[in-house]
Order: C-alpha cells, then structure tokens, then sequence
C-alpha cells in the first residue's frame, strides 16, 4: 500500500504543472494515464462499470466523476482530480482540487476548508476510535465554515480492491460505527458544497453535480490507521 500510495504521489507531480487554462480535460487525463503506465501500475477507473477513463476530472458544480472531454479549463474555475491506481496487486486513491489560474476569494476559501475538513477527519483515526467520530469532524467543519456536506457520495475502505468496506461517510455522530484497526486503509475524501448538499447525476449516468449549480471542492488520501493515529500514503 505504501508503495502503490508513492507511486501514486508521483502521479500528482505531474498533474499540477498541467492545471492551466486552455488544457482540455481529456488532455490531462491523458498524461495522467501515460504516468500510470510508465509506473509500472494500471488504472483501475478505466472500464470500471463501463467508465471510461483513467481520471475522473470534476469542474465548478461537478462533485465527483466528471467524465474527461473536450472541455478547455477556463480562467477562475476550479477543478477536482481523483485518481485511482493499482500497483502490484494493491490500490491508492487520492483527489486534489486546484484553482484554474485566478480564482475569487469564496473558491479559494472552499477549496482551503474542503482541505482542513480532511485533516480534521484524520486526527481522530486510530486503532480503537470509532469511525464515526473522524465523520463527525468532517461535517462539523464544514457546516460551521456555511458549507454543505455531500451525503451521496462518499470514501470507502482500500487495499485490493478500489471499494472495500467499510463506507466512509463525511457525516455522522461520535462513538458510531466501525471500531478501526491498525493496519486498515481508508479512502478519506471530504466533498464539499458551496451551497446545497444535494446532487443530481447528469444522463451520462456518472457526472455528479450540485443541484444549485454552485461549486464543490474534493480532496482525498488513502490513511493508514496506526495504533497512536494514522499515516498518509499518497501525500
């Protein structure tokens, strides 16, 4: 997991330069499966249950599973990228918004709270704690920062599998849930609304948007949980 978690870093380092406008989405999620490739992994996004690329490119109003196109990124935009790979046997999972050249102070600020929503999550994962209580600091933060919590969506357990149990919500109340473990691996992804939590999903049958129209952030990582806390492997 460690290992699939750092070949997953290096993927990153080559997304981040390419976030610009005029690049199409589909461009991008071209060098991004380039970049798997040449690690030796595989994308497992890529046909699962018909999807069709390595990538799942998100912009603006878009949550979660935006399909790559011909669609230019635009000057103020923000965009999520969530990948997925797999390397000897074993998978890592991780998303990044990125602002689109410029963005207005309210984008910035969803994107920077999306981000501390995930680091409060994670300080409270560690063998014994119930899930629930790192799912409470999600949406606590969120909600207090005037911002919607996606309930539709949500992380999931990882290893060999892209989805394994359990379910990961960014919602939830302390002392609920699974007791976790040292040596479970989490996908820990706060999505977080501008606006309302709720999302609708286009015809295409994937791309998940807000029903408001307004933006939603993403940022995700696979956690190992430790005895004393829990360790980040794709950051």
């Amino acid at each position: 997991m460690r290992e699939a978690g750092a070949a997953l870093k290096e993927v990153f380092g080559v997304v981040a330069p390419l976030v610009a406008p005029g690049i199409t989405t589909m461009e991008l999620n071209a060098e991004i499966e380039r970049k798997i490739f040449s690690l030796g992994a595989t994308a497992p996004c890529k046909g699962y249950e018909g999807y069709p690329a390595a990538a799942c490119i998100s912009i603006d109003d878009v949550v979660v599973h935006g399909i790559p196109s011909l669609r230019r990124l635009a000057e103020g935009e923000i965009v999520s990228v969530d990948i997925v790979l797999k390397l000897n046997g074993f998978c890592a999972d991780a998303t990044r918004t990125y602002a689109v050249g410029r963005v207005s102070d309210e984008k910035q600020r969803l994107i920077d709270v999306t981000r501390r929503c995930f680091y409060n999550g994670i300080s409270r994962i560690r063998a014994g704690a119930r899930l629930g209580d790192a799912q409470h600091a999600i949406q606590m933060t969120a909600e207090l920062a005037g911002y919607g919590v996606v309930r539709a969506m949500t992380g999931h357990g990882i290893g060999r599998e892209m989805h394994e149990d359990p379910t990961v919500e960014n919602y939830g109340r302390p002392g609920t849930g699974p007791v976790l473990k040292a040596g479970m691996c989490l996908a820990v992804e706060p999505m977080i609304t501008m606006g309302t939590w709720k999302v609708k999903i286009d015809s295409d049958g994937w791309t998940c948007r807000t029903v408001d129209g307004l933006p939603a952030a993403h940022y995700e990582n696979t956690v190992l949980v430790t005895a004393d806390g829990c360790e980040i492997l794709t950051e």
